[in-house]
């Protein structure tokens, strides 16, 4: 499960360095609450040059042939174990493979009796990272405006995410970006070794304010450890 992030390292240098990103990068504030059906920040292969670059696709993916748009609030994630199987992944998870820009996410903690405890989990290194993404075309009928969407890809928890819940998202190692954003890569076979588990001891995690259960609530002390 993966239903908050943050972007809050957004300077263009990170990116390009990070991602390996070519050509314009579009201006980013720093978001500290991304929230389901938001705008959030991916990078995707020009089919063409084969470059990366940044694109903002709408969290919550809408199959090309759905006459609801309402589904997408349903489909922010991806279950990794199935996802060649369903009929609204399994032609994105072989043809528009993305990577969801992130540098950390949130997670809740059971506390007893009260009120769940909300977690930030980033990297030990605190670099951006990309999870791993699917995406579509859909076309409104009324207007013809094409809308493109995402989903988060999730896996089986690592042994620091357990304490959390049962499920996360699927972070795309460094060294494997290419891979997921090879359009050559179209068979399961390929692709699914790659949906598994990041390695908990490369991972943090601190206690947070209970403010960032507030979607409307976007700013820098959501990320500040919480006394």
């Amino acid at each position: 499960m993966c239903g908050r992030f943050a972007l809050t390292q957004t300077d263009e240098q990170t990116l390009v360095e990070t991602f390996s990103l070519s050509g314009a990068v579009p201006e980013l504030a720093p978001r500290y609450n991304i929230a389901p059906t938001q705008t959030v920040a991916t990078v995707v292969r020009d089919p063409e040059s084969g470059e990366y670059r940044l694109e903002m696709m709408r969290w919550g993916l809408i199959p090309s042939w759905s006459k609801d748009p309402s589904v997408a609030s349903k489909m922010i994630n991806a279950r990794g174990e199935t996802v060649h199987e369903k009929p609204s992944f399994r032609t994105a998870l072989r043809k528009r493979r993305c990577l969801i820009v992130a540098d950390g996410f949130y997670e809740w903690q059971e506390k007893g009796s009260g009120p769940k405890q909300p977690m930030f989990i980033t990297l030990e290194d605190r670099r951006p990272f990309g999870m791993a993404g699917l995406f579509e075309f859909w076309t409104e009928p009324q207007s013809g405006e094409t809308l493109r969407t995402c989903t988060i890809v999730t896996t089986a928890a690592n042994e620091l995410m357990l304490q959390f819940h049962h499920r996360m998202p699927v972070i795309v190692p460094r060294e494997e970006y290419a891979a997921w954003l090879n359009p050559d890569y179209a068979d399961p076979v390929q692709i699914m070794p790659m949906i598994r588990p990041y390695p908990a001891d490369e991972m943090t995690y601190y206690p947070v304010s209970r403010r960032v259960n507030t979607v409307g609530n976007d700013d820098p002390s959501l990320i500040e450890r919480a006394v």
